[in-house]
């Protein structure tokens, strides 16, 4: 997957949507590549997540409690959630076929974030438009 590429899908994930192409590229470039063989098991529902992943190639499913609810292919992402607060997962991904990622650790993501204020400021101002979402829908 080109960079360009690689910026073309952090724009699609929610999280990362505002943010302009300067830093989409920056934390592109900070992701690092990863293969999975077929059968492997990308994150486990209810364990503990440090990683956000883009995929190149290949195919993942996701199951939440043993039901399998999507397939992820290329340019899909999964975990920017837990990128930032390490929490639970709230699915199961496994490789459905041999696959090739790009991937950064919350240990990774947060330097980047800290030494690139205007980032910090367009992930804030995305969590709260989704906080303000999510208030609205429950009538809070």
């Amino acid at each position: 997957m080109s960079e360009s590429e690689t910026v073309a899908a952090l724009r699609s994930v929610p999280l990362f949507a505002s943010l302009p192409d300067k830093q989409l590229k920056r934390l592109a470039n900070a992701m690092r590549e990863r293969t999975v063989e077929a059968g492997e098991e990308l994150t486990v529902e209810g364990g503990g997540g440090v990683g956000f992943f883009v995929i190149e190639d290949g195919e993942a499913v996701v199951s939440v409690g043993g039901d399998e609810v999507r397939t992820l292919g290329p340019g899909d992402s999964f975990g920017e959630m837990a990128v930032i607060d390490a929490g639970p997962r709230s699915a199961t991904v496994t490789a459905k076929s041999a696959m090739r990622c790009r991937g950064i650790t919350s240990w990774g993501f947060k330097p980047l974030v800290e030494s690139n204020p205007e980032m910090a400021w367009s992930l804030l101002e995305t969590l709260v438009a989704r906080l303000r979402e999510s208030e609205a829908r429950s009538g809070t």
